[in-house]
Protein backbone atom coordinates (compact mmCIF):
# COMPACT_ATOMS: atom_id res chain seq x y z
CA UNK A 1 0.00 0.00 0.00
CA UNK A 2 2.82 2.41 0.89
CA UNK A 3 4.55 1.71 -2.40
CA UNK A 4 1.36 2.46 -4.33
CA UNK A 5 0.90 5.74 -2.45
CA UNK A 6 4.55 6.66 -3.03
CA UNK A 7 4.14 6.11 -6.75
CA UNK A 8 1.08 8.34 -6.80
CA UNK A 9 2.50 11.11 -4.63
CA UNK A 10 6.04 11.34 -5.98
CA UNK A 11 6.87 11.95 -9.64
CA UNK A 12 9.18 9.46 -11.33
CA UNK A 13 12.75 9.92 -10.17
CA UNK A 14 11.86 12.00 -7.12
CA UNK A 15 11.91 9.03 -4.77
CA UNK A 16 15.57 8.02 -4.98
CA UNK A 17 15.91 5.40 -2.30
CA UNK A 18 16.29 1.66 -2.58
CA UNK A 19 14.25 -0.80 -0.56
CA UNK A 20 16.78 -0.32 2.25
CA UNK A 21 16.36 3.46 2.07
CA UNK A 22 19.92 4.21 0.95
CA UNK A 23 21.85 4.59 -2.26
CA UNK A 24 23.84 1.54 -3.31
CA UNK A 25 27.61 1.85 -3.68
CA UNK A 26 28.32 0.08 -6.97
CA UNK A 27 31.92 -0.57 -5.94
CA UNK A 28 31.10 -2.54 -2.81
CA UNK A 29 27.57 -3.87 -3.29
CA UNK A 30 26.88 -7.58 -3.56
CA UNK A 31 24.59 -8.95 -6.26
CA UNK A 32 21.79 -9.05 -3.70
CA UNK A 33 22.33 -5.42 -2.69
CA UNK A 34 22.35 -4.32 -6.32
CA UNK A 35 19.00 -6.05 -6.80
CA UNK A 36 17.40 -3.63 -4.33
CA UNK A 37 17.70 -0.98 -7.05
CA UNK A 38 14.52 -0.80 -9.16
CA UNK A 39 15.47 -2.01 -12.64
CA UNK A 40 18.41 -4.19 -11.61
CA UNK A 41 17.60 -7.88 -11.49
CA UNK A 42 19.64 -11.04 -11.05
CA UNK A 43 21.22 -11.05 -14.51
CA UNK A 44 22.22 -7.39 -14.49
CA UNK A 45 23.53 -7.47 -10.91
CA UNK A 46 25.72 -10.44 -11.84
CA UNK A 47 27.07 -8.56 -14.88
CA UNK A 48 27.86 -5.51 -12.73
CA UNK A 49 29.81 -7.55 -10.17
CA UNK A 50 31.64 -9.51 -12.88
CA UNK A 51 32.54 -6.29 -14.71
CA UNK A 52 33.82 -4.76 -11.47
CA UNK A 53 35.87 -7.88 -10.69
CA UNK A 54 37.43 -7.89 -14.18
CA UNK A 55 38.01 -4.15 -14.66
CA UNK A 56 38.38 -2.76 -11.15
CA UNK A 57 36.25 -0.21 -9.33
CA UNK A 58 34.00 2.27 -11.08
CA UNK A 59 35.47 5.79 -10.95
CA UNK A 60 32.12 7.51 -11.42
CA UNK A 61 28.51 6.36 -11.45
CA UNK A 62 28.29 6.92 -15.22
CA UNK A 63 30.89 4.17 -15.74
CA UNK A 64 28.20 1.60 -15.01
CA UNK A 65 27.04 2.17 -18.60
CA UNK A 66 30.09 0.14 -19.66
CA UNK A 67 28.26 -2.93 -18.34
CA UNK A 68 26.40 -4.78 -21.09
CA UNK A 69 22.67 -4.14 -20.77
CA UNK A 70 22.89 -0.66 -19.25
CA UNK A 71 22.32 2.06 -21.82
CA UNK A 72 21.54 5.72 -21.41
CA UNK A 73 17.81 5.23 -20.84
CA UNK A 74 18.17 2.55 -18.19
CA UNK A 75 21.04 4.49 -16.59
CA UNK A 76 18.87 7.58 -16.17
CA UNK A 77 16.28 5.46 -14.33
CA UNK A 78 18.76 3.83 -11.92
CA UNK A 79 21.19 6.74 -11.45
CA UNK A 80 19.43 8.30 -8.42
CA UNK A 81 19.79 5.01 -6.53
CA UNK A 82 23.53 4.60 -7.12
CA UNK A 83 26.66 5.96 -5.56
CA UNK A 84 30.37 5.39 -5.99
CA UNK A 85 32.96 5.40 -3.27
CA UNK A 86 36.20 3.73 -2.43
CA UNK A 87 36.37 0.08 -3.37
CA UNK A 88 36.95 -2.61 -0.78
Amino acid sequence: MLIVLSCLLFPAGAFAETASGNQVNINTASEEELQTVPGIGKVLSKRIVEFRDEHGPFRKVEDIMKVRGIGEKSFEKIRPYLSVGKAK
